[in-house]
């Protein structure tokens, strides 16, 4: 398999789960290479699928505040769990934290030997509570918290604008026009403002060189990022950020799509490392001004998963592998507490995740490449089931990947 290809379909499936080695990209694309291979003698045709960045958009909790801590609203199901359904219909929500949608994704060869990575939503509609397959021009799509606005970007990216969609209606309320295109957009915490990460070309191309590989090949073209004010549409200065050579010359780690992501309290902006030290996942930090900086004291240890800090800051989400998924100090880095998930996606309150697992039975051969939405305790070995195991939706080639964000 091309080796670009398989990156870029293993960083997919990294995103939202995380079987393999943790914290090492390498073994990770390895083993998803060696699966890939197996299955293609044994004929099992089982890939995962994933969405990059702005698949998990949960703000913080006061953390001054002890009366926030594990706050459940009156008049609301603590959890809404659809364990029958292997592709979602149905609205599913556990704590503070739902389902705002889910993607899929397709290699699309073009006339020209290039192929093109497209991403398909099925959003949430606020009036049916149900999910509905998103308009086929939106190539990016990021909820914001409370499920009723969504960012979108038209495809082919990087687009030109940027429109805020109305989920109950279908129709975009506002377009705003950034002076670089954008290829990624997400929401901050508090869901008032975008980050736009701008690239020159589609980061999810691979391209055709005559005379080189006879297979397509990543390009390394983002050139900054953009915040914007949701309210008024206003646009703040572009932040020149290109591809570092060590970005692009990383191995396996030279990834063509590196976007930026929010701090826990939409005070800093990171892009995610693959390869650090001792092999660990890292992030690279920036002030909103755009200088590098160091990373916020509760997230010195943060490495890949989305769920980073729990919502009173006490507990740290970090790197799973099919025997669980550790939980840290976030002051020392050291464990505390481990979970039975592969990968953690977004605290449900201060004390339980919403997750990733395998499942029912032992993480282990077929089972391992077989996830399914779940809901862990701190302090517990229990897993409660949101969802079947996942399947594909039908057409596509790897299984959904979920949207989760503040209801």
């Amino acid at each position: 398999m091309n080796v670009d290809r398989l990156v870029r379909e293993t960083l997919q499936e990294q995103a939202a789960e995380q079987p393999g080695p943790p914290g090492d990209l390498a073994g990770r694309v390895l083993a998803a290479r060696r699966r890939r291979r197996t299955r293609a003698v044994t004929g099992a045709a089982l890939a995962t699928a994933a969405l990059v960045a702005a698949a998990v958009a949960v703000p913080a909790l006061d953390s001054s505040d002890p009366g926030r801590r594990d706050v459940r609203p009156a008049g609301r199901p603590d959890v809404v769990a659809h364990p029958d359904q292997a592709v979602p219909r149905d609205f599913v929500a556990a704590g503070r934290v739902g389902m705002a949608g889910y993607a899929a994704f397709r290699d699309m060869r073009q006339r020209n030997g290039d192929e093109v990575l497209v991403r398909s939503y099925w959003l949430l509609n606020p009036r049916t509570q149900k999910y509905e397959k998103a308009d086929d021009r939106w190539a990016w799509v990021a909820v914001a918290p409370g499920m009723r606005t969504a960012a979108v970007l038209e495809g082919e990216l990087p687009a030109r604008r940027i429109g805020l969609l109305d989920l109950a209606s279908g129709e975009v309320t506002r377009w705003i026009t950034p002076a670089h295109p954008a290829a990624a957009v997400e929401w901050s915490p508090d869901g008032k403002r975008l980050v736009a990460t701008t690239y020159s070309k589609n980061p999810d191309r691979l391209v055709k060189v005559p005379g080189t590989s006879p297979a397509p090949q990543q390009h390394f073209s983002r050139t900054g990022w953009v915040v914007v004010d949701a309210a008024s549409g206003d646009v703040g200065p572009f932040r020149e950020l290109p591809q570092t050579p060590g970005e692009k010359d990383g191995g396996y780690a030279g990834v063509a799509r590196q976007d930026l992501h929010w701090s826990h309290d939409g005070s800093r902006l990171y892009v995610q490392q693959y390869e650090g030290p001792r092999g660990r996942n890292y992030r690279d930090w920036y002030t909103m001004a755009g200088d590098r900086t160091a990373a916020p004291e509760g997230e010195r240890h943060a490495g890949w998963p989305r769920a980073g800090l729990s919502p009173d800051g006490k507990l740290l989400a970090a790197d799973g592998t099919t025997e669980g998924s550790p939980i840290l100090d976030p002051r020392t880095g050291k464990q505390i507490a481990r979970v039975p998930s592969s990968e953690q996606l977004a605290w449900a309150d201060s004390n339980r995740l919403i997750a990733l697992s395998c499942g029912p039975g032992p993480c282990t051969g077929k089972n391992e490449q077989r996830t399914r939405l779940v809901l862990v305790t701190v302090g517990s070995d229990r897993t409660v089931p949101l969802t079947a195991l996942r399947e594909r939706p039908k057409g596509y080639k790897g299984v959904w990947s979920p949207m989760l964000t503040t209801r």
